[in-house]
């Protein structure tokens, strides 16, 4: 392990670390409340939306403690055993969340279905409607803190948290909706209409958790954007000819980076080491949490076809 990515390993699980695991108990904490709420709004109003909405704050908490768990395991350092570390804990706990959510969704369309075939009115709409706009303040607020500590920290699986009470926040809304809907103008279909709208919106953001989580656990490359603002920092340095072989990855909050750069074979090799490091620093200075691995070729060297795009 190179020396920058030891000092940015160390800035991760120093505040990074700290960020990121407070969003996570904070996430854990407003799901408990919203369980709790909801639980007994559905109680008193036998909604099906207020059903889809506990669903969708019980899969939450499931989510949130989950990802709680993840964070822990990620942001444990590198050991003999783990020598990349544990980042790839949190693209797991993204792909178990994906499966849990999908399913729900499949459990909210089954029980708007036989709402469509016997439609029931609503009972205490009233506390069904204190309890929704409790629920969008804290959601909301949670909501906020989430996306602070993703700007700072890049955690996929904050992230992954976020996008499910962003979701949940569309739910609330729509629970109230449903019930106005049905109290006020007589619609009872607009409660099961609803409900599989918001299993509409589970199954989207099912396929966005899981298709992150699985591009990090394939080691997918760094976007093309990405990729494109690694090879210019290379190749500021004056002395640096050419670069290729160019391999990104992700895992968790860290990134991993590799590559050959073509130099003057004339150079002696403690100079080429020289060039090397400072090209490694000004990648770290832009990806902070990343470990470089740079190999030196001689400029001119004729390669091997078929090797990875750089």
């Amino acid at each position: 392990m190179s020396e920058n990515f030891a000092v940015a390993a160390a800035a991760v699980d120093g505040t990074h670390g700290r960020l990121m695991r407070r969003a996570a108990f904070a996430s854990v904490g407003v799901s408990v409340a919203l369980v709790a709420l909801k639980a007994m709004a559905y109680l008193l109003t036998n909604s099906v939306a207020m059903l889809a909405s506990l669903a969708d704050s019980a899969l939450d908490l499931f989510s949130s403690t989950l990802n709680l768990v993840a964070i822990r395991s990620a942001l444990t350092p590198a050991d003999a055993e783990h020598r990349f570390g544990h980042g790839k804990a949190e693209p797991l706990a993204g792909l178990a969340q994906g499966a849990f959510i999908a399913g729900s969704a499949t459990f909210l369309v089954v029980q708007a279905i036989n709402r469509f075939i016997a439609p029931q009115p609503l009972d205490h709409p009233t506390a069904g409607l204190i309890v929704m706009a409790i629920s969008i303040a804290a959601t909301l607020a949670l909501i906020m803190y989430q996306r602070r500590v993703v700007a700072k920290t890049g955690s996929i699986a904050i992230a992954a948290d976020r996008m499910h009470y962003a979701s949940d926040l569309i739910t609330n809304i729509g629970v109230v909706v449903a019930i106005g809907l049905t109290q006020w103008f007589g619609w009872r279909l607009a409660d099961p209409i609803i409900a599989l709208l918001i299993a509409g919106i589970l199954v989207y953001s099912a396929w966005g958790v899981f298709l992150q989580s699985y591009n990090q656990l394939m080691d997918r490359e760094l976007p093309d954007a990405e990729r494109e603002q690694i090879k210019t920092i290379i190749m500021r340095h004056p002395e640096v000819r050419n670069l290729h072989d160019l391999r990104t990855r992700a895992a968790g909050v860290h990134t991993f980076i590799q590559f050959h750069i073509e130099l003057d074979p004339a150079i002696s090799i403690t100079r080429a080491h020289e060039i090397s490091d400072a090209v490694e620093r000004s990648v770290c200075a832009e990806f902070p949490k990343s470990e470089v691995i740079i190999h030196q070729d001689p400029a001119g060297l004729e390669r091997p076809a078929g090797l990875a795009r750089s």
